[in-house]
């Protein structure tokens, strides 16, 4: 029976949100696929368009479904958490998530520290740092877009292989991070960001901008973060 309870005391969007996720749950909407449009969703449960928009935004609210634009709404993969009380890789936390972690290298090279990364890898203004671009993808979705800022001490990772585990190089070479200082904030994508991240320009990003620190108390890299907020949540 797909009628909900107009007498009931609970409102008609709860209902179609709770019915909605029990199908997500039940299977009946796999993780990927498209719900039925708004005008289905009316017709199914004989409820208002207002109703089933304001049930759907809820249930984007939550994670459960995301909006793409000019396809419909789909039903979302879980989102993974990202814990910032210590240090951990992308693949760690793809891992703690049950995640399939994967990086794409854009670019490694050197390029001129602007006055910022200067002052956090307590360098001389005018220097060069070794930057590395790397986008991090949990079961093939595209969910980080990350930029790390080297001394050129370090000018060696050009020569690595950086798809994997950028810690797990550094130690190799005897380099422990052992500390972060973070800054957390939101970002709007850009044009190219959004390209890379395969969202729409302009959607909100999580921000996370760090220092790390090596063994000795020594800054190792920055590193800028744009994450997808859909795919990832804080955990503090």
């Amino acid at each position: 029976m797909k009628n909900l309870q107009a007498e009931s005391y609970s409102p008609l969007y709860h209902q179609l949100m709770t019915r909605i996720r029990a199908d997500i749950e039940q299977g009946t909407y796999p993780i990927g696929s498209k719900i039925p449009p708004e005008h289905e969703l009316e017709r199914l449960y004989q409820v208002s368009r207002v109703t089933v928009r304001r049930a759907l935004a809820e249930l984007t609210t939550e994670g459960l479904l995301e909006r793409k634009q000019g396809k419909g709404t789909f039903v979302a993969s879980p989102r993974g958490s990202l814990p910032l009380k210590s240090l951990h890789t992308f693949h760690d936390s793809c891992k703690m998530n049950k995640m399939r972690p994967s990086i794409d290298v854009i670019h490694v090279k050197e390029t001129d520290a602007d006055a910022d990364a200067a002052e956090e890898l307590n360098m001389s203004r005018g220097g060069k740092v070794l930057e590395v671009l790397r986008v991090c993808r949990g079961d093939g979705v595209p969910v980080v877009l990350e930029r790390n800022h080297f001394s050129m001490a370090y000018a060696w990772l050009q020569d690595q292989d950086l798809t994997g585990s950028l810690y797990g190089i550094l130690r190799e070479y005897g380099v422990e991070p052992k500390l972060a200082l973070h800054d957390v904030s939101i970002h709007y994508a850009s044009e190219e960001e959004a390209k890379i991240l395969e969202m729409e320009t302009g959607a909100p990003l999580i921000r996370l901008h760090e220092v790390i620190y090596d063994q000795r108390g020594r800054p190792l890299h920055t590193n800028v973060q744009l994450i997808r907020g859909d795919r990832f949540v804080f955990t503090i």
